[in-house]
C-alpha cells in the first residue's frame, strides 16, 4: 500500500511557538508509519519556512529518528514548499529536483496567527491542496474571540458578558476605556488578547490599576482586546470531530490542585507545575455531560467548522449555568493537551483520532472539488 505523504506544518510567527513545535512532535509521534510517511515543515518565529531537514532539526532525537532517511539527508537550503499544478498542489523539496517529494495532505499544527486565523489555510485552499482542519471562515472566526461570540450569540448558545476595545482606543483614551470596562463588566475580569490561545497574555484584573497592567500585556499581542467577566466556575473541555456531522468526546475538566493557581494560564498548562489537573471524563451528572456534548457540537456547527476543534465552557458555581466558553480550531496535540486526552477517554486512541482526521481533511477536498468553479 502506497503511504499518504502527510506535511506536518508547524512553528510559525505566534505566541504560540513553542507548543506548535510540541504538538508536531506528537503528531509525528502517533503517525502510523506503515500508513504515513511524514513530512516536516517548520515555519521559524521570522516568518522563514524551513526544508523537511532543517525542521527535522526543531524535534527531539527520537521524533528525528521516525523520519525517513532522507530527510535527514537534505542538507540543502530548500525551497520548502512550492505550488506544483502537476502533482494537483504542493511538493516539499530542496533546490534539486532529486528530492522533490508531492505531498497528499497537509496536516498545520500552527497554533495562534498566522496559521489557525485562516491564512494558511486559504493558502492552502488556492494551491487546491487537502488539509487536516477547519476552512478559512471557521478558522477566522474562532480565531477572533470579539467575532466568535457575536456568531454563538446570535446563534443563541449561553456566553458570559464581555466588552472589547482596540489598541489603539487605549493609546488614545485610557482613563476612558478603563471607565468603560469598570461599568460594563466590573471586576473581577479577564483580560486577552482576541487573536489568541493557549492563555498567553491573558491575566485577571480586580481593579483599575491590575486592569491597566492587564491591557498592557494584552495589547502587546494583539490590536483587538476583550475583557470577561470573572466567574466562579469550573473549567470545562469538549473535543470535536467530524465534518458535516462532528461527533463530541467525553468532556474533561481542569481541577486546581493548588490555590497558587489563580487561574489556567500559560504555565499552567504546559509547564507541569502541578498546580491543575486535566481530569477526563470531567466528573459531571449525566445530563450535563449531554449538554456539553451537545453544545460542542452546535458551537461546531455554528462556525461552520471541520475536522477537529476543541469547545470550552464555563460551569458556573452559584447559578449551574453553563457557558460556552470559546472554540479553538487547532487545539493543543501536546502530550499534555485536553484533546487526545478526551477522545482517548471515549474510546479513540491519538493514532486513531489522526487516521481520522485525514480521512476527513480528504473526504473534505474530495466535497469542495465537486463544486463547479466556472460558467
Amino acid at each position: 500500500m502506497k503511504k499518504l505523504r502527510v506535511g506536518v506544518v508547524f512553528g510559525g510567527r505566534s505566541g504560540e511557538h513553542e507548543v506548535s513545535v510540541r504538538s508536531a512532535r506528537a503528531v509525528i509521534d502517533a503517525l502510523d508509519a506503515c500508513r504515513y510517511e511524514a513530512v516536516p515543515i517548520a515555519i521559524t518565529k521570522e516568518g522563514k519556512w524551513l526544508s523537511p531537514a532543517l525542521a527535522s532539526r526543531l524535534l527531539p532525537e527520537e521524533t528525528r529518528r521516525q523520519l525517513p532517511d532522507r530527510v535527514a539527508s537534505e542538507e540543502r537550503q530548500p525551497s520548502a514548499l512550492i505550488g506544483d499544478p502537476s502533482s494537483n498542489g504542493l511538493v516539499a523539496q530542496d533546490k534539486t529536483e532529486r528530492a522533490a517529494r508531492p505531498l497528499d495532505v497537509v496536516f498545520p499544527v500552527l497554533h495562534g496567527t498566522f496559521g489557525e486565523d485562516g491564512t494558511i489555510q486559504g493558502w492552502l485552499e488556492m494551491v487546491g491542496m487537502p488539509y487536516v482542519g477547519c476552512g478559512v471562515l471557521a478558522s477566522s472566526c474562532g480565531m477572533d474571540k470579539v467575532a466568535m461570540k457575536a456568531l454563538f450569540k446570535e446563534a443563541g448558545l449561553p456566553i458570559c458578558r464581555h466588552t472589547w476595545f482596540l489598541r489603539k482606543d487605549w493609546d488614545e483614551d485610557r482613563p476612558g476605556v478603563l471607565r468603560r470596562v469598570a461599568r460594563e463588566i466590573g471586576f473581577p475580569a479577564f483580560v486577552k488578547p482576541a487573536n489568541l490561545g493557549s492563555s498567553v497574555g491573558i491575566s485577571k484584573a480586580t481593579d483599575k490599576s491590575s486592569l491597566e497592567r492587564a491591557v498592557e500585556l494584552a495589547a502587546r499581542y494583539d490590536r483587538k482586546i476583550i475583557v470577561e467577566e470573572g466567574l466562579d466556575a469550573r473549567e470545562i473541555e469538549c473535543a470535536v470531530i467530524g465534518n458535516e456531522k462532528p461527533e463530541a468526546s467525553l468532556p474533561g475538566e481542569y481541577v486546581v490542585k493548588d490555590p497558587a493557581a489563580a487561574f489556567l494560564d500559560y504555565t499552567e498548562k504546559y509547564s507541569g507545575t502541578g498546580h491543575v489537573e486535566f481530569v477526563v471524563p470531567a466528573p459531571l451528572p449525566k445530563a450535563v455531560t449531554n449538554r456539553v456534548r451537545r453544545l460542542a457540537v452546535s458551537a461546531f456547527q455554528t462556525l461552520d467548522c471541520a475536522g477537529l476543534a476543541r469547545v470550552d465552557f464555563f460551569l458556573r458555581r452559584d447559578t449551574r449555568e453553563l457557558l460556552v466558553s470559546e472554540l479553538n480550531t487547532i487545539p493543543g496535540l501536546t502530550d499534555v493537551s485536553g484533546f487526545p486526552k478526551m477522545w482517548e477517554a471515549s474510546g479513540l486512541p491519538f493514532p486513531r483520532v489522526l487516521d481520522r482526521l485525514i480521512e476527513l481533511a480528504l473526504d473534505r477536498h474530495r466535497e469542495k472539488a465537486r463544486s463547479e468553479t466556472s460558467i
